[in-house]
Parts: structure tokens; C-alpha cells; sequence
């Protein structure tokens, strides 16, 4: 999920939201996001949070937060709910 804040926070743009079904695989999420944006982009994070343990992983570009969650913790923390004025962004997988 994308969800644009731009209007409605100060330290970001866009927050992406995913998850991943157990640690090791928000690990991987995580890992590859980095590794595609620098491959695609040739950008580099300001910061990561979070890989050691997993369950909650936030990668920072500055202009885009990605989140990446361990499943329960991404319902438990409900970023969406928190954002409920943010337009979401269409996403096409294809």
C-alpha cells in the first residue's frame, strides 16, 4: 500500500506499507528494496531500523518511508488507520 501525506505530514511524502509472514522474509523484503532502489535509482537510504530483529523494518529515502512488517505487528500498529485522510496510490503489479 501507498499512501501519499505529503499535506498531511512533515518528514515524508509517501509511506509504503507491506509485510512480510514471518522475520526472515521482512528481512528479505527489506533487503531487496534497498538493493532494487540502489540498482534502479542509485539512491541510498538515509537510515534503516529494525533489520536485526525483523519484525518491523523502516527504510527511510527522505521524500518515501517504506515500512516493512511482520504481519501481527503491521495489524497491530495499523499504520493505515493512523492515516485515514491520506489518498492511497494505485499500484500496478503487472
Amino acid at each position: 500500500m501507498i499512501l501519499d501525506v505529503k499535506d498531511l505530514c512533515s518528514y515524508t511524502d509517501s509511506l509504503i506499507i507491506c509485510h512480510g509472514r514471518s522475520t526472515r522474509q521482512v528481512q528479505a523484503i527489506a533487503d531487496h528494496l534497498e538493493l532494487q532502489i540502489k540498482h534502479d535509482r542509485g539512491l541510498l537510504p538515509i537510515g534503516i531500523e529494525g533489520m536485526v530483529e525483523g519484525k518491523w523494518v523502516l527504510v527511510d529515502y527522505g521524500s518515501v518511508v517504506i515500512h516493512v512488517f511482520y504481519e501481527p505487528i503491521r495489524d497491530y500498529y495499523n499504520l493505515e488507520g493512523i492515516w485515514p485522510d491520506a489518498k492511497q496510490i494505485a499500484v500496478d503489479f503487472e
